[in-house]
């Protein structure tokens, strides 16, 4: 798995080290030491994937990543957040901004590839499923082309938004728990919150628009895509 990968971060040694690992997992890599060098970078050097510190001088992280998801150029680009906070509230705000992943410092060379090679996978797909294009009720999510749409419209999905819908429309109907789908979607389940599902399934309802009320709550169990019935 090759690719792209823009690193930003304030401190030159971080950079270099990303850099380092990076490269011998065959990874390309460009850096960048603050906001406004990240989003000139992002639209540079078309990246597969951002490595973003969230305390950045001149721009923040935070508003990068608003940026990004705000803007038609690449609001789809993966994202994983850099931060020496730890506080709960710091992961749940990136996740609502839309990052695909969060890593808090000091955090070890392979945590990160790891981290990166999970969160490029989902963008790769990697589903061996007959039925290429999954609908349910007005939902329509084309695998080999990674769009979703609603009634026509297209939903303008990250990576992980994408993920999370596919695997529920392709459930059709039965629940899925918060536990299968940190598993299926995220890659893995270590340090992830449960309620990271919970965040995104949040911005899924409100990209889904009139159509959110297909994807039901099982209170205390997880999320299933689900026949509303008359309003």
């Amino acid at each position: 798995m090759a690719g792209k990968i823009l690193v930003v971060d304030d401190e030159r040694d971080i950079v270099g080290a990303l850099q380092h690992v990076l490269t011998r997992e065959g990874f390309q890599v460009a850096e960048a030491y603050d906001g406004r060098e990240a989003l000139e970078a992002i639209r540079r050097e078309r990246p597969d994937l951002v490595l973003l510190d969230v305390m950045l001088p001149e721009v923040s992280g935070v508003e990068v990543l608003k940026s990004l998801r705000g803007g038609s150029a690449s609001p789809a680009l993966p994202v994983i957040l850099l931060t020496a906070r730890k506080d709960e509230i710091d992961r749940v705000l990136g996740f609502e901004l839309g990052a695909d992943d969060y890593v808090t410092k000091p955090f070890s060379p392979r945590e990160i590839v790891l981290r990166v090679k999970a969160v490029l996978k989902r963008g790769a797909g990697g589903t061996e499923d007959d039925a290429r294009t999954l609908r349910w009720g007005p939902i329509e999510v084309d695998l080999d082309n990674h769009r979703a749409a609603v009634a026509g419209r297209s939903l303008g999905l990250t990576i992980t938004e994408f993920r999370l819908l596919a695997d529920l429309v392709k459930a059709r109907g039965r629940v899925r728990t918060r536990e299968a789908l940190l598993s299926e979607v995220w890659g893995y389940d270590a340090e992830v919150m449960s309620r990271t599902v919970d965040t995104h399934m949040r911005r899924l309802r409100h990209k889904l628009g009139d159509a959110s009320p297909w994807l039901g709550t099982v209170r205390g169990v997880g999320y299933r895509v689900q026949d509303p019935g008359p309003a």
